[in-house]
């Protein structure tokens, strides 16, 4: 038949074909998938039969009292990352999910849904159930997001610290502690929370900015003068004070030393006209005298100076009570930073003061009660509370006894409850603590086996252990692990040995910590102490030593998991949370970390930098950006993988922006690497790798660069993964995708996918190039954008030995495929490629040509080396050569001509010239082909095909 007609060969062309839609309408198929790899076990299969050897993420515990926020999706997703990489590479990954359920905050949610009548009935017993329900039902819908994140792991068996094998193997460790004598009850200050009517540890701690504090000067009068002052300083006796500055002036009144640095020169100065306070002379560091006589608005002479170690023993007299003390050598705190150089000292409100105290053998004086308020042993100030009307009071208290030099606001960081946002204050209570002394140096010798990244969070954490005091591990609460302690009712002293935890233990690994608050003395103590006189302690341990646990309870207690993890993962703020307690636990009890390597991550900001919160407005929801919002025009539903795709965009070591821009780019990234691969797996259609596929030697330059282009490419992505630098995965795909395959390979491929006949080898070449690109394309992002992975899987238009993407393992690569100087030649091809382009676009722009097949590239090369390289890819024939490697198909142009002289290129109308190179462009010779849309001076020559060029002619007979 001769078809004369137009558009008469449009169906001899080799279209793509795939049911793999362009849109990923995630919001169905995600779950679809998820399902599949339930029903098909996938993760269970590979975690318990890959090969390789185990790798244990261990999974720090969220906490069970609300919904996840994108913090969470962040970390979770990291997890699932690395697992994901591992499990590919086969390794025997194991990942079990975990939550911390004890504590204030669900207690805290628990009581405020309950009316006061019902709170006033409440026993320990029935706020403990309450809370045991609120955790459990919240662990089930953190649950059910995490997984549709897309998040592996042993979903049926998470950890759970309300559980009693956990909280057994919790007391275990305190047991452990104890024997080695690392756990004592002291009379200590620490941090209170009157809020919450609790002591708390440095990690439930924070430091909002904006804190103002009512500071103060004062002055208490010197009574007598240590031995070597007597002389010297005996003339201003009577009218001397002694100088300090507080930012607490409610501490006042526990007030039992003053401080000085035995190294600082101080000086008696004679205080000027219009002087504050009732002294003529006050004893301050003598760098701060200029500073403190602009503060207290008067003249500060010197009188006389004297170094700080001759003035311990001077004793002065408490301007509110009728109290003499001394003056006594503090620690390096006291400096001339701030303040009068000299330190007013309470041992039962602070730790520094606590020391001193110690070593000179002060009281631990503390008249302030759970909610805050001055006790009795405050005299005047009973009743009123410290943070309000005691702070005032006593402040007017020195101020009528001319003690006052001045008030002034001081804004500073203070420690706030961090479940309550209210101050705290350091309060001396009788507390149980971990003596972190007892093993400092080996925790620090730890902290330096162990693999941090990024570096920095080893100098944090090493700061932090190094200069931490001992962890105050006991709450006064009911939601939690009863501290296994009885007490004497006759002598008060504790009971606490091998025997009565082992007993203890024993119970709760069989009946939970609810059993001691439901069993009697007689059956939670050994037989051995019946008869005498016991009550229980009420304390519960600190969640911190809970989570800190999670080695013990966890990671060594479960036999398909290993001590130490290979990794812990969490935010940066866990340097001083649960990787230190983990840490401090680990090496008291085993003497080493429990964790190989620690990864830490910033915090979720919004796109202007700002941290999220609900009053700006500014909250990204994981479950919004997955489904969608109540308005899908303003918050379309992206999928999990969009929001895998953004975790893996930004460089976690810092704070992490996100917001309705940049998911917007990360859909358009995502949409360039599913059409990437739709493109690919619709031009397999008719490709089965058995029958089809061409071996190397046998293939073109052009394929046997992409070949060496994608060891680099994907070693590149290798790497990111084992560095866990996942921005550098995110920017080596999308780069492959858009500038590799689209903008390159398969731009060049389509007059070879298309045009060929079905089984030309100039066809099989390239479809043997895009299932290579296809397969390990799935494979590397599979880590990340899971479900676009086990998508294009699902749909390969030939069979594998493989179910899953999962299954198949990680990229293989031949070693054949790496050619480095057949590489240079075509980045270079690839660089004239792009300028020849420059051209052609100012040609397409002026409308004289529309596609780049209606030109003639004229091409001036001055290295004769690369001429000669361009002519053997020019020939004259388009039916001989291997009909792949040819200029023409580089530059898309229906022909290329090479000029010896770049005057040649005059005629041409677009040109772009160096002394290099030079590039025209022409209209094409001959007519257009009906089929291939190629111009060729050949079109017309075949009397039973006259619409087609020399190419096509064949191609329709199954010869091209």
């Amino acid at each position: 038949m001769t078809a004369t007609e137009p558009g008469s060969y449009k169906n001899s062309v080799n279209l793509p074909q795939t049911k793999f839609d362009m849109r990923a309408n995630a919001v169905k198929r995600e779950p679809e998938l998820q399902k599949f790899w339930a029903e098909q076990q996938i993760y269970e299969h590979l975690s318990q039969e890959n090969p390789g050897e185990l790798f244990i993420l261990h999974d720090g515990p969220p906490y069970a009292n609300g919904a996840l926020h994108i913090g969470h999706a962040l970390n979770k997703i990291l997890k699932d990352t690395i697992n994901k990489y591992q499990l590919l590479k086969g390794r025997k990954v194991r990942f079990v999910p975990g939550w911390d359920c004890h504590g204030l905050p669900i207690e805290l949610k628990v009581l405020q849904t309950l009316k006061p009548e019902e709170r006033r009935q409440l026993t320990p017993l029935t706020l403990r159930q309450k809370a045991r329900d609120f955790a459990i039902d919240t662990v089930a819908q953190q649950a059910t997001s995490f997984k549709r994140y897309g998040v592996w792991g042993d979903w049926d068996h998470p950890y759970l610290t309300l559980k009693p094998e956990y909280e057994a193997a919790q007391i275990a460790v305190f047991g452990q502690m104890v024997l080695k004598g690392y756990i004592y009850r002291g009379l200590k200050p620490v941090h209170w929370s009157p809020s919450s009517k609790t002591a708390l540890a440095e990690a439930e701690l924070e430091y909002p900015e904006g804190h103002t504090s009512r500071s103060l000067y004062a002055a208490f009068e010197v009574l007598n003068l240590s031995k070597d002052l007597q002389m010297p300083l005996d003339p201003f006796l009577g009218e001397l004070g002694v100088a300090i500055w507080t930012t607490t002036p409610w501490t006042i009144p526990a007030n039992l030393a003053v401080s000085v640095n035995p190294e600082l020169v101080y000086a008696v100065v004679e205080v000027g006209e219009n002087a504050p306070g009732r002294f003529k002379y006050l004893i301050v560091a003598k760098d701060l005298v200029d500073r403190l006589s602009e503060v207290l608005g008067t003249t500060l002479e010197i009188k006389a100076t004297m170094m700080g170690r001759l003035l311990e023993h001077c004793t002065y007299r408490h301007p509110l009570y009728d109290r003499t003390s001394e003056i006594v050598i503090g620690g390096d705190y006291v400096t001339t930073e701030s303040g009068t150089g000299l330190v007013h000292t309470a041992p039962g409100h602070g730790q520094d003061d606590y020391q001193v105290g110690q070593r000179y053998g002060l009281p631990i004086l503390s008249p302030v009660d759970d909610n805050g308020d001055f006790t009795e042993e405050a005299g005047q100030f009973q009743g009123l509370n410290v943070l309000g009307d005691g702070n005032t009071a006593v402040i007017e208290a020195l101020q009528e006894a001319q003690s006052l030099l001045k008030e002034e606001p001081y804004q500073h960081k203070y420690p706030y409850d961090w479940r309550t946002k209210k101050p705290t204050i350091f309060r001396a209570t009788e507390q149980w603590f971990a003596s972190v002394e007892g093993f400092r140096d080996d925790a620090l010798k730890a902290i330096a086996e162990v693999n941090w990244i990024p570096a920095q969070g080893e100098n944090r954490i090493t700061s932090m252990v190094a200069e931490r005091s001992d962890w105050c591990i006991s709450r006064q609460r009911s939601w939690g692990v009863p501290i296994p302690v009885f007490y004497d009712e006759e002598t008060g002293e504790p009971l606490l040995n091998e025997e009565t935890i082992a007993h203890v233990q024993a119970i709760v690994a069989e009946k939970g910590s609810d059993a001691w608050w439901e069993l009697s003395i007689e059956e939670l103590l050994p037989q051995k102490y019946h008869g005498k006189n016991y009550r229980k302690g009420t304390d519960t341990m600190d969640v911190w030593f809970d989570s800190g646990s999670s080695w013990a309870a966890v990671v060594e207690q479960r036999p398909e998991l290993r001590y130490p993890a290979d990794m812990y993962l969490e935010g940066s703020d866990q340097h001083r949370g649960w990787f230190q307690s983990s840490l401090l636990t680990s090496v008291a009890t085993q003497g080493q970390a429990p964790y190989k390597t620690v990864l830490t991550h910033g915090f979720t900001l919004d796109e202007q930098g700002r941290k999220q919160s609900k009053s700006l407005g500014n909250v990204v929801d994981p479950m919004v950006v997955i489904e969608g919002g109540k308005n899908q025009q303003q918050e379309p539903p992206y999928g999990a993988d969009i929001l895998r795709l953004w975790v893996s965009s930004v460089d976690y070591t810092n704070d992490v922006p996100i917001g309705k821009n940049i998911l917007k780019q990360m859909s358009d990234v995502y949409r360039k690497i599913r059409n990437t691969a739709r493109f690919l797996l619709g031009n397999l259609h008719d490709f089965d790798p058995e029958k089809d596929a061409v071996a190397y030697e046998k293939l073109p330059e052009l394929d046997r660069y992409m070949l060496h282009r994608m060891t680099e490419v994907f070693d590149e992505i290798q790497d990111s993964f084992e560095t866990y630098q996942f921005f550098r995965f995110f920017q080596t795909v999308q780069n492959f995708c858009a500038v590799d395959l689209s903008n390159f390979y398969l731009d060049i491929a389509k007059d070879r996918l298309y045009i060929s006949s079905l089984n030309a080898e100039r066809r099989r070449s390239c479809q043997t190039v895009l299932a290579i690109a296809l397969e390990n394309l799935a494979k590397v992002i599979a880590p990340v954008l899971s479900h676009m992975a086990e998508d294009i899987w699902q749909y390969l238009p030939y069979k594998t030995s493989y179910k899953s993407v999962f299954e198949s393992g990680w990229i293989k690569l031949e070693e054949q495929w790496r050619n480095p100087e057949l590489a240079e030649r075509w980045e270079q091809l690839r660089e004239l490629r792009a300028e020849a382009n420059k051209v052609l676009e100012q040609a397409r722009t002026a409308k004289a040509i529309g596609s780049s097949l209606e030109a003639k590239l004229l091409l001036f090369v001055a290295d004769s080396n690369l001429r000669s390289q361009l002519q053997a890819f020019n020939p004259s024939d388009s039916l001989s050569g291997n009909r792949v490697d040819e200029l023409r198909y580089l530059f898309i142009t229906s022909q290329v001509e090479l000029v010896d002289l770049s005057d040649r290129l005059t005629d041409a109308k677009y040109t772009s010239q160096t002394e290099a190179l030079g590039i025209g462009v022409a209209n094409a010779d001959g007519q257009k082909c009906d089929r291939c849309w190629n111009y060729s001076t050949h079109v017309g020559e075949s009397k039973e095909h006259p619409l087609l060029c020399e190419r096509c002619v064949p191609a329709i007979e199954d010869q091209f």
